[in-house]
């Protein structure tokens, strides 16, 4: 199909610009029109750019004669670390959906994450596009994201000639971005909760784009999943990271710890993604590499990419040691007294 007229929302978003990009340069796109309540700095004559927020205002003049519409906007603002909007995120993709619905676009790709599968201890490794979606229930974003795929397949069902194309995305960064998930999964990696340490995948946001791509120009249909090719292994993250040697804290002390600071606004991640780092919820990419993505990137490469180096990279061992014994004397003594204010302020 020629000229294809693409409309992405949440273009401005690091996922967004990417995939508005690689669209422009397409000889078989006429335009892509890029949704979103930012600026987007794309520039291109194919780019019909429009600041609109789609969760406020109908968007059927900007859906109408589309060939494809791409809906990466998501209300998890990745600015604001872990914050509950699942009810508004669900609320945004419905009036996405029933724009396209109501303007008949033919095809229909949809940003969900591989974390809706849930991490769960009986999880097989890697999950193919088979397995049930179970996310954990105490974390909203999984949570939001299997309402959207409900959403996606209702879409499908109730409109048979139209293509519902769903990408399920494992961790992903890049230099210039990185996801209030990934900050979290890689800020506890030199944690030690006693719990056999699960594998785990990073998936730079460049191949995710080419994934986008692939869906919005090609044939897909169905779920797919988006991960480089394997996993990694803890020890290896901490080693590309330049972490010290890993703290022992409990899982149910580090729960109990999480939903304090959470509950109180102490800490900026909410304890429902505490599964997520002790159970497997590895996917594999097999459907999606015979359909003809290849990643650049392997999961080291996307690490190092979107992990700015530590202070102590290239320190010896025995003086990282050193350092980080230090550095958990002053985590110790910072909790301490922060438990205490807290405490305080609670009594008044």
């Amino acid at each position: 199909m020629a000229g294809r007229r693409i409309v992405v929302t949440g273009a401005a978003g690091s996922v967004g610009r990417r995939v508005v990009q690689r669209l422009s340069e397409r000889d078989d796109v006429e335009a892509v029109v890029a949704l979103d309540i930012r600026p987007v700095t794309v520039v291109s004559p194919k780019v019909e750019a429009h600041i609109a927020d789609v969760t406020l205002r109908v968007i059927d003049d900007f859906t109408r004669g589309a060939d494809v519409l791409v809906h990466l906007a998501t209300a998890f603002d990745p600015r604001r670390d872990g914050r509950d909007a699942t009810d508004e995120d669900i609320a945004l993709s419905e009036r996405v959906l029933s724009a396209a619905r109501r303007e008949h676009v033919p095809r229909l790709v949809v940003l969900s994450s591989a974390m809706t599968y849930g991490a769960w201890a009986d999880n097989p490794v890697p999950l193919t596009e088979e397995a049930p979606r179970r996310p954990n229930p105490e974390f909203a974003f999984a949570v939001a994201k299997a309402a959207l795929e409900d959403l996606a397949e209702k879409h499908a069902l109730e409109h048979p000639g139209t293509t519902v194309t769903v990408l399920r995305p494992t961790t992903a960064l890049a230099e210039d971005a990185t996801s209030w998930v990934a900050r979290t999964l890689r800020s506890l990696t030199g944690v030690d909760t006693g719990a056999e340490e699960p594998p785990s995948q990073y998936l730079h946001l460049d191949d995710l784009a080419a994934a986008v791509e692939l869906a919005a120009t090609g044939d897909l249909d169905g779920s797919f999943n988006v991960a480089p090719d394997g996993s990694v292994d803890g020890e290896t993250v901490r080693e590309l990271r330049g972490v010290a040697p890993r703290v022992r804290v409990p899982t149910d002390l580090l729960a109990r710890l999480m939903a304090f600071g959470w509950r109180h606004r102490l800490g900026p991640t909410p304890p429902g993604i505490l599964p997520y780092l002790a159970h497997p919820w590895v996917v594999a990419n097999d459907r999606l590499r015979s359909a003809g993505w290849e990643p650049e990137y392997t999961n080291e490469q996307a690490f190092v990419a979107g992990t700015p180096p530590r202070p102590w990279a290239m320190v010896t061992p025995k003086r990282r040691q050193q350092l980080s014994l230090g550095a958990l004397a002053v985590a110790v003594a910072a909790a301490v007294a922060g438990g205490i204010f807290a405490w305080r302020r609670l009594r008044r």
